[in-house]
């Protein structure tokens, strides 16, 4: 039954992440750079004073919510995002891209973040201006209600914007449950057992048990936790992975050279033919670039959408930080640290340790660390995939709401709490097979989306960058929706 999955999904997975769908995804990501004039570059000190940099001198950006409120701050709408793209995509994932795709992946992960960043960005302002509140008083947003409301207000566009709103929420479902469930379960098991000796099938009745405790809490619970933990273990991983890059630092302008070199196919992995370097080095990069920031897939824009924020604008811009700390920082410290520590010839691209995905990451983490440095990779694994499980659980109770309504939620919540013990058993390969389909399947009704509604997204960063930078004095565009648009222009301030 398996091998005969695995086959379909290899099917469908070899047509979904062809050329065309490489081409969608970094297309959208330039078309939305060039519309917002290079908006991460040009307003980079502007996006940064008001994400990073407004962590420690705003404390509107960290303020929670009251308890009536059901909107979580901007603070934790970042940290529940972050918990979804920093997973195994940033150890796994890099490994993997390195293995098939040699260091010239790293490149193309790099221009995959880049353009990313305004695809994300878009997201999350049509994910504002576009959400409705549900029947419990939660902000409901993301693809399927820009699709339905955004795209479906178009002459002739009603029918195609529900059909695809609706696709979208079903291929949201299925990645919930391989992006965000099983691959991510899959890898800690295999990892506790790897260095600590502990059997899968404990690993997953005791994950089980503590996803359902955060998981049947709702939102607000899962933002309390991911505004804890995020910030802890992004800030243990990239300490150490700087001890290994400093500890091998002589060996940086080899790494750059590798890098550009195999991006370029200026020579090819492993000693293959160079056209067939340059197509593996940014197939995989491309593809764990995805898997790791989910720029285009739409997800992160769900619960981007359940902050207390106001301005689509602001949110878009915590968007481009979400990229930037996922793929920029964290997946290039990976690559860096393997790359430097001796386990990759840098003139072939060839992989010379016997070891594989996190077990590579791990191996280089041993060259400075001795024996911890596994352990180490093993704890990191085990919080960053278990808070992308968490993040996940959102996305797809969003997406069972749209499907079958606010009050079925809890019906999703307890599946996906089970699914948990079969992803610790799951064979690795088919996880990560199901994961890449699922994503490519998710991304399509998105950027269909995204690209339609670009000049709403011009409109909305024109308006602000005239109101907020230039000074000018005009009407604020906060919402699509008249009620919502008159009810978030009260009490709107400079925080906002």
């Amino acid at each position: 039954m398996l091998d005969m999955i695995a086959n379909i999904n290899g099917k469908i997975n070899g047509f979904v992440w062809g050329v065309p769908m490489l081409i969608l995804l970094v297309g959208t990501g330039i078309l939305m750079t060039v519309l917002t004039k290079v908006f991460q570059i040009s307003h980079i000190g502007y996006w940064m004073k008001h994400t990073l940099g407004s962590i420690f001198t705003d404390k509107h950006i960290t303020k929670h919510t009251d308890q009536e409120d059901q909107s979580i701050s901007q603070f934790q709408s970042l940290c529940t995002a972050l918990a979804a793209t920093i997973g195994t995509g940033n150890i796994v994932g890099v490994s993997s891209a390195l293995l098939f795709g040699g260091p010239g992946a790293i490149f193309w992960m790099w221009i995959v973040a880049f353009f990313g960043m305004m695809t994300n960005y878009s997201e999350n302002v049509l994910g504002i201006y576009y959400r409705r509140k549900n029947a419990k008083g939660e902000w409901s947003g993301g693809a399927m209600y820009y699709l339905r409301d955004g795209l479906g207000s178009k002459a002739g566009m009603k029918q195609v914007g529900a059909i695809l709103a609706v696709l979208f929420s079903v291929f949201c479902l299925l990645a919930s449950f391989g992006i965000g469930n099983m691959s991510q379960i899959n890898s800690i098991a295999g990892n506790m057992k790897a260095a600590f000796h502990v059997p899968p099938v404990v690993t997953g009745v005791v994950l089980m048990i503590v996803a359902a405790l955060v998981i049947l809490g709702g939102i607000k619970r899962i933002a309390s936790v991911t505004e804890k933990l995020v910030p802890f273990m992004a800030i243990i991983y990239i300490v150490g992975a700087l001890v290994v890059c400093i500890a091998n630092i002589g060996e940086f302008g080899h790494v750059f050279s590798a890098i550009f070199k195999g991006a370029f196919a200026m020579k090819a992995v492993g000693g293959g033919i160079v056209g067939s370097g340059i197509k593996l080095a940014l197939t995989w990069g491309m593809k764990r670039g995805v898997f790791s920031n989910e720029a285009g897939l739409g997800s992160s824009v769900m619960v981007h959408s359940s902050s207390n924020v106001k301005e689509p604008v602001r949110q878009g811009m915590w968007g481009i930080f979400e990229v930037f700390a996922d793929t920029i920082v964290v997946c290039t410290l990976t690559a860096f640290t393997v790359l430097s520590s001796g386990l990759v010839d840098l003139d072939t691209g060839v992989v010379i340790s016997s070891a594989e995905g996190s077990a590579l990451v791990g191996e280089a983490f041993a060259t400075v660390f001795g024996s911890a440095g596994p352990a180490f990779i093993a704890i990191a694994i085990l919080l960053f995939a278990f808070s992308t499980v968490l993040g996940w659980s959102h996305y797809g109770t969003k997406a069972f709401e749209y499907l079958f309504g606010s009050s079925a939620t809890i019906i999703y919540r307890v599946i996906f709490i089970v699914f948990i013990l079969c992803g610790a058993t799951m064979s690795l390969d088919l996880a990560w097979d199901l994961s890449d389909t699922f994503n490519g399947l998710m991304a399509i009704p998105n950027l269909i989306g995204v690209i339609s509604l670009s000049p709403v997204v011009c409109k909305i960063t024109q308006n602000y960058v005239a109101r907020k930078i230039k000074g000018e004095k005009i009407k604020p565009m906060l919402s699509a929706f008249p009620e919502i648009q008159k009810m978030q222009e009260k009490g709107l301030d400079e925080s906002d």
